[in-house]
């Protein structure tokens, strides 16, 4: 059974209580609640004291016994800058979605150590958060290119695409004039103009580890929580190019 989140239809919780009603053996939570470090966590809490096998993908609630699957965000942030810094970029801008997620979080903490290691002093933080979405992508993008930003670092693929749109706007070329990185590796992005340079989460391996760690639990064997990271992959296409002379 699969509940899909959208902003019409119906909540997690509603899906978990009509999951609960047709005595589901176990849950998979991918990229819920979990992942924003300001919910209520009771919720879980009561699935672990009714014995309710879950596990949690993309997000981590600290002290859940429930087993934990992550990209690694932090990683992901430091793939992306060091090939703009490859291409010698310095100028390099971060948007994203609020802070308040932890893959928000984790990223960021990745995108601000790699700059100090390797952008070097001077460079300043360009950081901008808004909505996951073109829009707020598109937002973002247009204040970070107004502060001088050759290359943006987004939080996801339709980010990505709202900063290709708001440099557009602004009379700028990708990648020749500035260079966009997104998050994910949507199924489209190899066909976007120009296609879309990303860092591809391992879906498929989350997702097998996810169903084998469910299992385990229906089968009552023990599990003592914790967090798996799984590592990104930077998929270079057209969107990067080379720093535009006198720029980096």
């Amino acid at each position: 059974m699969l509940g899909t989140l959208t902003p019409e239809g119906s909540g997690e919780d509603e899906y978990v209580g009509m999951l609960l009603d047709r005595k589901v053996s176990g849950i998979v939570f991918v990229s819920g609640l979990h992942a924003d470090t300001r919910i209520d966590r009771s919720r879980y809490d009561d699935l672990e004291r009714q014995g309710v096998p879950f596990v949690l993908v993309n997000g981590q609630v600290p002290g859940l016994r429930a087993p934990s699957l992550s990209c690694d965000d932090a990683l992901a942030g430091r793939l992306a800058v060091q090939h703009l810094i490859r291409l010698g970029h310095r100028r390099i801008g971060f948007l994203s979605g609020p802070d308040r997620y932890s893959t928000v979080q984790r990223r960021l903490a990745g995108f601000r150590l790699t700059m100090r290691q390797l952008a070097g002093p001077g460079t300043g933080e360009l950081i901008e958060l808004a909505s996951f979405d073109i829009p707020g992508g598109q937002s973002a993008a247009t204040r970070l290119l107004e502060r001088g930003a050759t290359a943006l670092v987004c939080g996801s693929d339709l980010m990505a695409l709202g900063a290709i749109r708001a440099a557009r706007r602004q009379g700028l070329r990708v990648p020749e004039d500035v260079s966009v990185v997104g998050a994910d590796d949507s199924l489209l992005m190899p066909f976007t103009d120009p296609a879309l340079t990303t860092v591809r989460q391992p879906v498929l391996a989350i997702g097998a580890a996810a169903a084998r760690a469910l299992a385990e639990l229906v089968k009552g064997r023990a599990n003592h929580g914790g967090e798996r990271l799984f590592d990104p992959e930077l998929v270079i296409r057209a969107s990067t190019g080379p720093c535009p002379p006198g720029l980096g």
